[in-house]
């Protein structure tokens, strides 16, 4: 039981990012359990997909891109996407032998000498020469802190709590953040809700015309260079700004997106700004994004003085064994594919350059 088992290669995650980059180490010759194995904490298939709310049906999802080597096509877009993902990623699981192990959570991943990583899990420890981290940030959802905040007497949760609308039934609800999430929840929770109020720290930018790849590249080269320079990223969506959909523009013309500047302070009955204004709260949902779960990676001491990892391509300036998938400009649907065949290139490269000279 406390033997440690060597492999090549550990991915840790099973998500996009995680899923992308061990669909790539088969494809170059290495194996599932011999050469390389996939580590996911999640109890099913479908990475950070399979938690999310039931009213995200597939239909609302905005970028969903196909993993490499398999279409998802024909997909129901009235069911929920946690349904249609979690079944889609099951399917590709099994169609390319990814022998993907959960429930392992891994707590550590150390300096195991000899070159080697040490992952320390609750699968037992395993050792590795390389290590793709495709953890997402699903598992850290980011809550602001705000003077007052312990004394409010309602309900405060966060989206990664966020079950769907019907529960606001007859509440007065304050949704805080300008991103996608936000929005949704908005203009799902108005319908039910007593009465909304929306407060972003910035005011939200919305975006006519369609996304072309000159203007992805431009965004993911922004949420990039932060990440060259060791400082936390930004998500993607951060610097595209909201797509301006019908669905948008009635909830603009309602008043349901009708965005107030960001409070003060929390009271025990809601939230007051600077000036004296106030708004009665039942319920205060923070929209306010997640971090990304990299704890478990402290004990390599990645982290620059910034905050950040310090990233060129995927590979962790620090540390060349260590390569983040899903992490900054690859946080995207397609940019955790790409990011994936480029990480297991240049691991092949780091193996390729271990191996012993025969005498």
């Amino acid at each position: 039981m406390n033997e440690t088992r060597e492999v090549d290669v550990i991915v840790i995650g099973a998500g996009q990012a995680g899923l992308s980059s061990a669909y790539h180490l088969r494809r170059t010759g290495l194996e599932p359990g011999r050469d390389f194995v996939v580590l996911d904490h999640s109890p099913g298939p479908g990475g950070a997909w399979q938690f999310r709310w039931p009213s995200l049906t597939y239909g609302k999802v905005h970028g969903m891109h196909a993993l490499p080597g398999m279409e998802l096509t024909d997909a129901d877009p009235d069911r929920p996407s946690a349904e249609v993902i979690s079944e889609y990623f099951a399917r590709y699981e099994r169609t390319f032998d990814l022998r993907v192990r959960r429930p392992v959570a891994v707590t550590a991943v150390r300096e195991g000498g000899g070159g080697r990583l040490l992952l320390e899990t609750s699968d037992g420890n395993w050792s590795t020469r390389a290590l793709i981290n495709a953890t997402g940030t699903w598992d850290r959802p980011f809550w602001p802190r705000y003077p007052g905040q312990d004394t409010f007497r309602g309900r405060q949760l966060h989206t990664a709590q966020y079950n769907g609308p019907e529960e606001f039934a007859g509440q007065r609800v304050v949704v805080v953040g300008g991103g996608a999430s936000g929005t949704q929840h908005l203009l799902e929770i108005a319908p039910y809700a007593s009465a909304t109020t929306w407060v972003t720290r910035r005011p939200p930018v919305f975006r006519e015309g369609p996304f072309d790849q000159e203007a992805g590249r431009a965004a993911v080269a922004l949420v990039e260079e932060r990440v060259r320079q060791g400082l936390p990223p930004r998500s993607v969506v951060s610097v595209t700004g909201l797509p301006l959909n019908d669905a948008v523009r009635q909830g603009l013309a309602d008043g349901v997106l009708d965005r107030q500047p960001m409070f003060a302070r929390i009271t025990p009955d809601g939230v007051e700004w600077a000036d004296g204004r106030r708004v009665d709260a039942d319920v205060i949902l923070w929209a306010t994004g997640f971090r990304a779960a990299l704890d478990h990676l402290t004990p390599l001491r990645l982290r620059e003085p910034g905050g950040g990892i310090r990233v060129e391509g995927t590979r962790a300036v620090a540390d060349p064994r260590v390569h983040l998938v899903g992490y900054g400009p690859s946080a995207s649907t397609i940019g955790a594919n790409r990011a994936g065949r480029a990480a297991v290139r240049d691991i092949r490269r780091l193996l390729a350059e271990e191996q012993p000279v025969a005498a």
